[in-house]
């Protein structure tokens, strides 16, 4: 079978909660592989839970979601090349720095030199060197989200999805997040970002604005 162009396709997606409010409304898009595209909305728009349905923490009431032209709709979220970057970090307390980057490695039983280079490579990628073996509370805000960044890249992942990454941040570190995942796109990793920010919304490529749980426009930047 033939891999599509697109990472994700999203195909006439609803979510309908127990309270029978639907968060998702007949959502369809297609993102391309090396793209970074934001979803911006308001709160409560429904962005969340399109990401979560793509990341596979929750499943579409109806239609299908796709990943390099698989059919992912109801497939767990550890068997997707997929990893999430949450806006609180979601950093193990009782871990290191090192200790929580090289989770997901450790969890696939790679091997410990593997795991050791992989995990200092990407702590210099998001420039956390010399900080493996600190403790992650002893860390600011803006530490804390390059760590979860570098967990969430360190198995180089063909897409990252982020949640509102800079939403605890003040606008210093929340700018210098933004430009590393810039250089992460740009060294070839697709990221599809939530967000409310317009501010952040300007380093994707293209902006997929929702409303009400269903795709209003679209914006190339």
């Amino acid at each position: 079978m033939q891999k599509s162009d697109f990472i994700i396709e999203v195909n006439h997606v609803s979510k309908q909660f127990e309270d029978g409010k639907f968060a998702l409304d007949d959502v369809s898009l297609q993102i391309k592989k090396g793209e970074f595209v934001t979803i911006l909305g308001p709160s409560g728009c429904g962005k969340t839970t399109l990401l979560r349905c793509i990341a596979g923490f929750q499943v579409a009431t109806e239609g299908d979601i796709l990943l390099n032209g698989e059919d992912v709709t109801t497939m767990p979220p550890h068997l997707r090349d997929v990893n999430t970057v949450f806006q609180k970090y979601a950093l193990f307390p009782h871990l290191n720095v090192f200790d929580n980057v090289a989770f997901g490695l450790k969890l696939k039983k790679v091997d410990k030199k593997v795991i050791e280079k992989k995990v200092k490579q990407a702590l210099k990628t998001v420039g956390m060197t010399d900080y493996e073996y600190r403790d992650v509370d002893s860390l600011s805000g803006g530490q804390q989200q390059r760590v979860a960044i570098a967990r969430a890249v360190v198995g180089k992942p063909k897409l990252v999805l982020a949640d509102e990454p800079t939403g605890n941040l003040d606008s210093k570190h929340g700018k210098e997040i933004m430009e590393l995942l810039s250089e992460l796109n740009a060294e070839g990793t697709t990221i599809v970002m939530v967000t409310h920010s317009q501010r952040d919304a300007a380093f994707a490529h293209r902006t997929i604005n929702l409303l009400d749980g269903e795709v209003v426009n679209e914006l190339a930047i």
